[in-house]
């Protein structure tokens, strides 16, 4: 039996796949990442299909970033407060 591959988006904004799983997850239209558990994806996903068909995953922080995605407000408030800080 294969081994299970993963889906990731890497630093470069392209997707690989992995044998690890990703410790983040994202909206690939949104730009924005999050925990797996966040309760704004969960809430977005139990409404419909519309939200999963974009949802993307990452290895870890860093490649989201690199990527252009940005923290959630919801799940990563303090990154998302640093995030919105660094903007102005």
């Amino acid at each position: 039996m294969p081994a299970k591959t993963y889906r990731l988006i890497g630093a470069d904004g392209r997707p690989y796949g992995s044998a690890t799983k990703g410790t983040l997850g994202g909206h690939r239209r949104s730009k924005i990442y999050g925990r797996l558990d966040c309760p704004g994806a969960l809430r977005a996903i139990s409404r419909g299909n519309t939200y999963q068909q974009s949802r993307v995953f990452f290895a870890d922080e860093a490649a989201a970033i690199a990527a252009g995605y940005r923290p959630c407000a919801v799940c990563l408030r303090e990154a998302y407060n640093k995030w919105k800080r660094a903007k102005r």
